[in-house]
């Protein structure tokens, strides 16, 4: 399917770059097409060296024709990209690395799937623990936590286990894409600058499952509304978790953890705290037992498990005042849970790529939020929604000016949070650069 074509990438980064790598050693001609210059050199003589075109710095109109058989874009690239509409006119297949890479996988790979709009990444890593711990040596983590598919799947071999996080912008490029389990978290608002309404982003969503059958697994929240409607016509066999009732599947009931009536986990002794992070367990556990591992490997994963960078992570504590770096909140859903799990004095930094998104709905979860600090494209309409609110507000530049205001205005026994309910790409590459830089700026006061 992928040998002797010819393939342009839109986009390099590490996607891109393992992407062309893989696929220039299958005897395809590929052009790598990038507006960044400021790309890893090694890498750039790398794909050269393997007979690979790359053209950096600007889209020139030239260097794509109606002779390619496949495109192969970056996530963020935006849907009215001059390329794409190229591809649309002239029938060329426009897809994305992981659906690309997902047609190479080794026989007998068990392929576990997670999205949804909050919970990805703790989901996806802590499943990773689980499965790893029980079939050591035979489990991989891909996809949007990090991890291009492209760039682990030469490590990967027959009966192999794949944990993958699975971005929406990346559904949107799937078709044949056909997970074992297949899991989703949650769905609020959010991606809206990329799907224009929350109903299309919703059908980006239910596109994990499109060609399940029902051999095939789909574990679903049931307490979320959206993603119980959404997904009530797809042919998986579908099992629910609820943090909320009783129900025939996981559920929460006196903090603890039940699979189908047979406890799990005692929620009083683990790190990972508040139900969110419950939620996020209940998943993994489900997984986990489609998988056959053991209640006690589950439990000891689970219970040593203290969660992932950049959610709500701790950073520091000076003079009284803790600072948390919660760079992963990219929208108002995600910000409303970090805030609702201090109860004390907080100086909220909010702010980053303008999206549209109201910040009035955060109105509701501000009872201990001191002051606002904000920044990024979107500080201006922040400001304007905070005042609304009567919530003070101080608007700066930078991150680095954020976190030195806010250092200033708090006092002992404070909570600084950055939890930004925006996505970073106005001044970053990715909230885990947004993330790094608030730690080190922190750790420098």
């Amino acid at each position: 399917m992928f040998e002797n074509k010819k393939i342009f990438i839109l986009g390099m980064a590490r996607s891109g770059y393992h992407a062309a790598r893989v696929l220039a050693k299958m005897n395809n001609e590929i052009v790598i097409n990038d507006k960044n210059d400021k790309q890893d050199e090694n890498h750039i003589k790398e794909l050269q060296d393997l007979g690979v075109k790359t053209v950096l710095g600007s889209h020139p109109d030239d260097i794509l024709d109606s002779s390619f058989d496949y495109l192969i874009k970056n996530p963020g690239v935006p849907f009215d990209h001059k390329y794409l509409k190229f591809c649309e006119v002239n029938n060329i297949k426009i897809i994305n690395e992981i659906e690309m890479a997902y047609h190479l996988l080794p026989k007998g790979v068990k392929l576990v799937a997670i999205t949804g709009t909050n919970g990805k990444t703790t989901t996806t890593t802590l499943t990773y623990e689980i499965v790893n711990e029980f079939f050591h040596g035979r489990t991989h983590l891909a996809g949007n936590i990090g991890f291009p598919l492209c760039e682990v799947i030469e490590n990967i071999k027959e009966n192999d286990y794949l944990v993958m996080e699975i971005g929406v912008p990346q559904l949107h490029d799937f078709y044949d894409f056909n997970p074992d389990i297949a899991v989703l978290t949650n769905i609020f608002e959010a991606h809206l600058d990329m799907f224009g309404t929350r109903e299309y982003y919703n059908e980006n969503k239910v596109r994990m499952f499109q060609n399940h059958t029902k051999d095939n697994i789909a574990i679903i929240n049931r307490d979320n509304e959206d993603a119980y409607r959404i997904t009530k016509d797809i042919k998986s066999t579908k099992k629910y978790f609820s943090s909320k009732k009783k129900i025939d599947g996981c559920y929460l009931k006196n903090n603890k953890i039940y699979y189908y009536n047979e406890e799990i986990i005692d929620t009083s002794l683990v790190k990972l705290q508040g139900v969110h992070n419950f939620e996020n367990i209940m998943c993994a556990i489900m997984i986990s037992k489609e998988l056959g591992i053991p209640n006690d490997v589950i439990r000891s994963v689970v219970n040593d498990f203290s969660g992932v960078e950049h959610r709500i992570e701790y950073v520091r504590t000076l003079n009284g005042k803790d600072f948390y770096n919660d760079s992963k909140a990219t929208n108002i859903k995600a910000t409303q849970t970090a805030v609702s799990a201090f109860k004390k004095p907080t100086i909220l930094i909010l702010g980053g790529l303008e999206r549209g998104q109201s910040f009035l709905d955060l109105k509701d979860y501000l009872g201990y939020t001191k002051l606002v600090v904000c920044f990024g494209e979107c500080k201006n309409r922040i400001e304007a929604e905070m005042k609304d609110l009567n919530i003070k507000t101080i608007v700066v530049d930078t991150l680095k000016d954020a976190v030195n205001v806010s250092n200033k205005e708090s006092e002992s026994g404070d909570v600084i949070l950055l939890s930004p309910a925006s996505a970073s790409w106005d001044q970053y590459k990715c909230f885990e650069d947004r993330g790094d830089e608030f730690k080190e700026i922190v750790k420098k006061l």
